[in-house]
């Protein structure tokens, strides 16, 4: 991955604040630097969120931070225009392999758009930035990293494998930057997590992202910053209230059909398929595509090159539905979503506040839309309880399965998910490390 210059013009390099006409923002972007108002303002925007009002104010006076809002509230602006305001003002040229900032996410599709974020609101000023995840060669982010770079945003593996080849090292880190909270302190980051922490300097700033963060994680959390400031908004709401929510109770075997029956009766213009397993998503774009619709599966066992590509596809409206399992969930940015199904329900119930995130972003409604079959049942009552409420069932559609409808806490489900072993803990474990 090739090292992003955001460049000034030859003026702007001289003075910050000649030869850049003055923007009307509002709120907390008016204490940002002429350069970043007027990225800023070419995106789109003049009005901070309410994260990005709260944030960045402390974190241009250089505190730490843990954050938690909804998913598509502008969580990544609300940490790279303070960082990128932070390294402009105080100039200093990054050694080799020795970036000033980090950035930790735990997949590669959000590396890659947090990434291209900064490259988006730094284009006026004179900051490099490169992003290092796997499944690609590492040629490209070696030859970054020596020719010194600002900013790193990673995924943890790799990461520590150039580290581990002495490539890079973070002893210059002024600012670590810790995105999805939830996802990077679970069971199967969380050793990986504490071997960059000691690799850092303790003067850092640290900052910690999320859209939700489970009592447990935010204590784990507040071991690893000093004095943070705590920014929550609105917590006890995790879904996005745009977004309307349905479930669909059906047996196993005839969640194709009715998926098949919805693409053809609903207005969906663009939609992501969630499935559990990546097998699963093969089948299920295969089938798409075998009735007509344009469709194509992203997971794990994919290469880089064709995830990005599939991705950019979806993006750009070259197919109509992405048929995905949980790596995006996460890291993606598409803002015309209209429909987020789930044909397989989550094994974690703040899985499902990402997934649903998909739609209903900047500003725009959305639909989801969750099948849940018998063995499923358990996961639903997991969701529900997260919301706070239940989730409105569709009793009226041709496949409807009374069996998954009225299943009980003594299903199968239950004893599926939470069997010997701790099988749900260890899937996610494994699920996680599969995917940097």
């Amino acid at each position: 991955m090739m090292k992003n210059y955001t460049r000034a013009n030859d003026a702007q390099n001289n003075s910050h604040n000649q030869n850049v006409p003055p923007i009307a923002v509002t709120g907390a972007f008016a204490q940002l630097m002429p350069e970043l108002q007027r990225a800023i303002t070419r995106e789109g925007y003049s009005t901070p969120t309410p994260i990005q009002e709260q944030a960045i104010p402390r974190l241009l006076e250089g505190r730490d931070l843990i954050g938690t809002a909804q998913t598509g509230t502008g969580k990544t602006a609300a940490f790279a225009l303070p960082i990128l305001q932070h390294l402009s003002k105080h100039p200093k040229k990054p050694q080799k392999g020795a970036p000033r900032c980090l950035v930790l996410s735990p997949t590669r599709e959000l590396a890659a758009q947090i990434g291209a974020s900064f490259t988006r609101y730094g284009k006026y000023l004179k900051i490099s930035n490169t992003t290092i995840f796997g499944g690609v060669n590492q040629h490209s982010q070696v030859q970054a990293l020596r020719a010194s770079v600002d900013i790193v945003v990673a995924t943890p593996g790799r990461l520590l494998d150039l580290m581990r080849q002495g490539h890079l090292r973070l002893d210059a880190v002024d600012i670590f930057v810790l995105d999805e909270v939830d996802r990077m302190l679970d069971m199967g980051f969380l050793p990986d997590i504490k071997h960059v922490l000691k690799s850092l300097s303790p003067k850092r700033q640290t900052l910690f992202f999320s859209a939700t963060m489970p009592p447990k994680l935010r204590i784990l959390a507040s071991t690893m910053v000093n004095d943070p400031i705590q920014v929550s908004i609105e917590p006890d709401k995790p879904a996005v209230d745009r977004i309307t929510q349905k479930v669909m109770f059906v047996g196993k075997k005839n969640k194709n059909a009715l998926l098949l029956s919805l693409m053809n009766e609903h207005n969906i213009n663009k939609a992501i398929v969630f499935t559990q397993m990546k097998h699963v998503a093969n089948r299920v774009a295969k089938q798409l595509q075998n009735a007509g619709f344009k469709g194509e599966a992203i997971h794990g066992n994919k290469s880089q090159a064709t995830r990005t590509r599939t991705l950019n596809g979806f993006k750009r409206g070259h197919f109509q539905v992405l048929v995905a399992t949980d790596v995006a969930a996460r890291g993606l940015d598409v803002d015309d979503i209209t429909h987020v199904i789930n044909y397989d329900l989550p094994v974690e119930a703040e899985t499902y506040v990402h997934r649903i995130g998909r739609t209903g972003r900047a500003g725009a409604d959305g639909d989801a839309i969750s099948f849940c079959s018998t063995e499923e049942r358990s996961y639903l009552r997991d969701i529900e309880r997260l919301l706070g409420n239940p989730v409105t069932a569709d009793l009226e559609h041709a496949f409807h399965s009374p069996e998954a409808l009225q299943t009980t806490s003594g299903s199968k489900a239950v004893n599926h998910s939470n069997g010997s072993g701790n099988r749900k803990r260890r899937n996610s474990r494994n699920f996680n490390r599969s995917r940097r």
